[in-house]
Order: structure tokens, then C-alpha cells, then sequence
């Protein structure tokens, strides 16, 4: 017991706490943690159940009292707070006040399998296109002896006597009548009485199956495709559950992505910015030629509409953004020096309009710092 949380600290609600703040609290919880929405993740399912724990204590009024009186072994006898083996039972429990939401409510008969999440990883070019991936899986699938009866062969399962067929069972508690899955049969309606030999009765066996699956064309990391009908199996006459494939888009060497714009830096010569020239600027669609207009500067961001990702959900593109890099050659032939030295001499004597600003803004400010100096000098003196 002295490992046990405080059922209002789980819940995160006063002791004062109405049942009603209490149920929203619940259900809150229990949304944010459920299997279904933390796929693989043991530590959310165990706050699923811990909340259930909590809410079935502190929804019932006789058991809140003793619980505020002595805590946790005041539970002891009485029917405390139950230990979930499964998120089936919490369901069983309190499906009703989820609503539709995990498709709640009433628990009984044949369920459907659970999804399988595995991560799937792809180049930057594979997302721009859409792409298929090969991928082998372990999953539960129907049992091929028994055709998924869980029965012998030739023989049949049997109508639960305790349920009477139905899966559920109801039970009075005061004031409420609560249906519960009928624990003899599973929920099922059927109880296995000459059990298969091949999967033990459970009408699934665990394979690994090699499947291929389709990627969008825009998907980025973090994105779950959605498989239909290939995750695990479900339980006889259910449909089986979903893949989901969590994608993970490898880094690019020449492009960085934002969302569905592209970003990449192309370089040009110093000829090339200044007069304009046809330049090859990479895409993910191939080389497109792009008029460079005169006076282009380095670290200007050229942007051109629809070469950037597709939207996986409209299919537009979004932009390619190109920032122009001045490339400096190192390595200049005599006749290169002589060039560029006859322009060196021609830029001292025609200033262009935006050198001639900055070189003023320059004189300004070393004019101002100098005046600022010598005040600051005669004060010294003074």
C-alpha cells in the first residue's frame, strides 16, 4: 500500500472535488493516455489504468468515504480499487462515459484486433514522389487450422452458459445495474471445449508477415500513415486492426525542408550576379534553368512558386527558396588577376550609388566617434 499514489493527486482534483469534476478529470486522463493514442508506450497504459484505479474509488461514494478516512488500507475488504490486467477490463468498467470516442460503450461480443505501429524511413526524394516499402511484421493472424474458432478441428465451440451467448453479463450494484464482459467466455459467447492444437484454443497464431505499403507523396516526420486491416487480428467475425507507419524522413545534402517550402543555396561568380546570366538551379523534380537578373546580391533568397513538398492532404506544392552564395574564386589565372585588378581600379574612380551611401554612413559614424572622443578628452582635462 505505501506504494500506492494518492487517488486525487492521479486524478488531479481537490478532495472537494463533485463527482462530476471528477468523471471529466477521468475522462481527460484516459483519453490522453490510451493505447490507442500511445501506441507501444507501457508507461501510458499504466496511467490508463492508474486513472481507472482512482475513478472507481472516488465515483463511488461509500468507498471515497473510507478512503478519506484511512486511505489505502481502508480499502482492504471492501472491494477496493481494482487491478486492470488489460485496457478491455477498463472498458468493461466504465466504457459508457467515453462515448464513441475509442468506439466505447458497450463492450460485449467479438473484438477487433489492435494496430501495429512500426517506423518506417525514407529520403527526402522518396517523400517529394510518394513511394512503396517492403516491410515484414510480426503479427497475430487467425489460425489456419481452425479457421480462427480456436476450436478443434470438426468440432465447434460451445454457447457460454454463464453469458447464455450473449458476451456481456450484468451485474446490480445498488442503485446502477453495470454489464461487464463476461469473464468465462471473454466476451465471446463461446467457450472452447476441445481446444486446436496449433494455436491452444486462442484461434491465433503469431506470424511475420512481408507486406507492401504505400507512402503519400508530402509526408514528414513525425506523420502516421494509416494501413486498413493489417495490424493484428481480430477475434472471429471482428475486423482486424490497422499498420500504422510512423515516418521518418532522412536529411538532405543539398536541400533544408520548412513545412512544404524548400530551402537551398545555390552559388554563382561574380560575373554571373553582375550581369545576369541562365543559371541551373537543383530541384527534387530535376535541373531547372532560371534567368538570374543583373545586380543580383549575395544572400538574396530567390523564391520560386510550386518547386517545393506537396501538401500530403491537398497535393499542392508549396515554394522553392534559393539563396545566392557568391563564390569567390581562390585560385585566379594571370590574365584573371589582370582583369580584376583593371576593375579594382575602375570601382576607386566610379562609386556606385549604393557603395557611395554605406562609404558616407562609414565616414559619418568613425566622424561622430571622433567628436565624441575628443569631448570626452577635454572633460578628462578639465
Amino acid at each position: 500500500m505505501a506504494g500506492k499514489r494518492d487517488y486525487y493527486e492521479i486524478l488531479g482534483v481537490e478532495r472537494t472535488a463533485t463527482l462530476d469534476e471528477i468523471t471529466k478529470s477521468y475522462r481527460k486522463l484516459a483519453m490522453k493516455y490510451h493505447p490507442d493514442r500511445n501506441v507501444g508506450d507501457n508507461g501510458a497504459e499504466e496511467k490508463f489504468k492508474e486513472a481507472a484505479e482512482a475513478y472507481d474509488v472516488l465515483r463511488d461514494e461509500a468507498k471515497r468515504q473510507r478512503y478519506d478516512r484511512y486511505g489505502h488500507a481502508g480499502l482492504e475488504g471492501m472491494g477496493g480499487g481494482p487491478h486492470f490486467q488489460d485496457v478491455r477490463s477498463v472498458f468493461d468498467m466504465f466504457g459508457d462515459i467515453f462515448g464513441d470516442f475509442f468506439g466505447g460503450g458497450q463492450r460485449g461480443g467479438p473484438q477487433g484486433g489492435r494496430n501495429v505501429q512500426v517506423q518506417v524511413d525514407i529520403d527526402l526524394v522518396e517523400a517529394y514522389r510518394g513511394t512503396r516499402k517492403t516491410l515484414t511484421i510480426p503479427r497475430d493472424e487467425p489460425c489456419t487450422e481452425c479457421d480462427g474458432s480456436g476450436a478443434r478441428k470438426g468440432s465447434k465451440p460451445a454457447m457460454c452458459r454463464r453469458c447464455q451467448g450473449r458476451g456481456v453479463v450484468v451485474q446490480a450494484q445498488g442503485f446502477f445495474r453495470v454489464q461487464q464482459t463476461c469473464r468465462a467466455c471473454g466476451g465471446r459467447g463461446a467457450v472452447i471445449t476441445d481446444p486446436c492444437p496449433t494455436c491452444q484454443g486462442n484461434g491465433k497464431v503469431r506470424v511475420r508477415r512481408t507486406i507492401e505499403v504505400a507512402i503519400p507523396p508530402g509526408v514528414d516526420t513525425g506523420m502516421r500513415v494509416r494501413q486498413p486491416g493489417q495490424g493484428e487480428a481480430g477475434d472471429p467475425d471482428a475486423p482486424p486492426g490497422d499498420l500504422l507507419l510512423a515516418v521518418r524522413v532522412r536529411e538532405h545534402q543539398l536541400f533544408q525542408r520548412e513545412g512544404t517550402h524548400l530551402l537551398c543555396q545555390v552559388p554563382v561568380t561574380f560575373s554571373q550576379a553582375t550581369l545576369g546570366a541562365e543559371i541551373d538551379i537543383p530541384t527534387l523534380a530535376g535541373k531547372l534553368k532560371y534567368p538570374l537578373p543583373r545586380g543580383t546580391q549575395a544572400g538574396e533568397v530567390l523564391r520560386i512558386h510550386s518547386r517545393g513538398m506537396p501538401d500530403v492532404h491537398t497535393g499542392r506544392n508549396g515554394d522553392l527558396l534559393v539563396q545566392i552564395v557568391l563564390d569567390t574564386p581562390k585560385n585566379l589565372t594571370k590574365r584573371q588577376e589582370e582583369l580584376f585588378r583593371e576593375l579594382a581600379e575602375l570601382d576607386k574612380k566610379e562609386v556606385s550609388p549604393t557603395r557611395k551611401s554605406f562609404l558616407e554612413k562609414v565616414k559619418e559614424f568613425f566622424s561622430g566617434e571622433a567628436d565624441d572622443n575628443h569631448k570626452g578628452n577635454k572633460e578628462h582635462k578639465e
